[in-house]
């Protein structure tokens, strides 16, 4: 089974898009480099505020017919091809795809209320096209809307990025209790919790070093600690010229912090195709 990363919180600004984006494309770097047999990754955009399409093709102006809207607004039989006519190349290596969203997002959102099985209407076509790619990675928006509810669906795997901030127990645990409720809810026990990634980490602020070493030694949470990504400029750079962090500063922290993450969810991947 295609492993499908899904990065979710229900705040904004937290580094979902960021972290998103630059996993799939470290992710197949580094598949390359391990010369496995498939190193495609397909990056699906379900944010209608399309950051992540935006700074991977260097547009977000994707119309109804070629985006993720055509998708889950597809009929079901027609909907997985629709999927594959949708998927274009980014800018940032040929074998990183994108699936882009579109401002119509939002619009689906409210056609499909109540449609039944409207929640599953991403699963269905990317379970039949996803194991063409070594990796699916999915972005959402900050809320558990019926979007979110369509990529947590379709997702094996659920990653959280926080900011320090943003760490207190409570928070963590909601975020992840009601990831867990939409996976029991809709009977989708492939789907895991499998990791909180740290995100816009100043170790020169107190506070900071104080939440994240609370969360280290919670005897749950700790145990969900995939990463932690220092605060840096090189960020911001990168998104303003539509690069990847690897490709606008490779040295810069913030990459060689994305880089071991990357290399983490690489090896899970290697291992299940062996």
């Amino acid at each position: 089974m295609t492993r499908v990363f899904v990065f979710t919180n229900h705040k904004g600004g937290v580094g979902k898009s960021t972290s998103a984006t630059n996993l799939a494309y470290g992710i197949s770097a580094l598949l390359r480099q391990m010369n496995a047999p498939n190193c495609h990754v397909l990056l699906i955009d379900t944010d209608q505020q399309r950051h992540a399409t935006l700074v991977t093709t260097g547009s977000n102006n994707y119309d109804h017919a070629r985006s993720l809207y055509a998708v889950v607004m597809a009929e079901r039989r027609l909907a997985a091809q629709t999927l594959m006519d949708s998927i274009i190349p980014s800018q940032w290596d040929e074998y990183l795809h994108v699936l882009p969203a579109s401002k119509s997002l939002e619009q689906a959102e409210r056609e499909l209320s109540g449609v039944a099985g409207a929640p599953y209407r991403l699963a269905e076509p990317l379970s039949k096209v996803a194991s063409q790619y070594a990796a699916v990675v999915i972005d959402t928006h900050p809320s558990f809307s019926l979007m979110t509810e369509m990529a947590l669906l379709a997702a094996t795997d659920a990653i959280v990025p926080a900011e320090p901030r943003y760490l207190e127990t409570v928070g963590l645990l909601s975020v992840i209790e009601k990831i867990a409720e939409i996976r029991d809810g809709w009977r989708h026990p492939n789907l895991r919790i499998s990791g909180l990634l740290v995100t816009k980490m100043d170790r020169r602020i107190r506070g900071h070093r104080h939440l994240l070493d609370e969360l280290s030694t919670h005897p749950q949470l700790g145990k969900l600690l995939l990463g932690v990504i220092p605060a840096n400029e090189a960020v911001s750079y990168a998104h303003s010229q539509h690069q990847s962090l690897f490709g606008y500063d490779p040295k810069a922290t913030a990459s060689q912090a994305y880089a071991r993450v990357a290399a983490t969810l690489s090896r899970l991947i290697s291992r299940d195709r062996i």
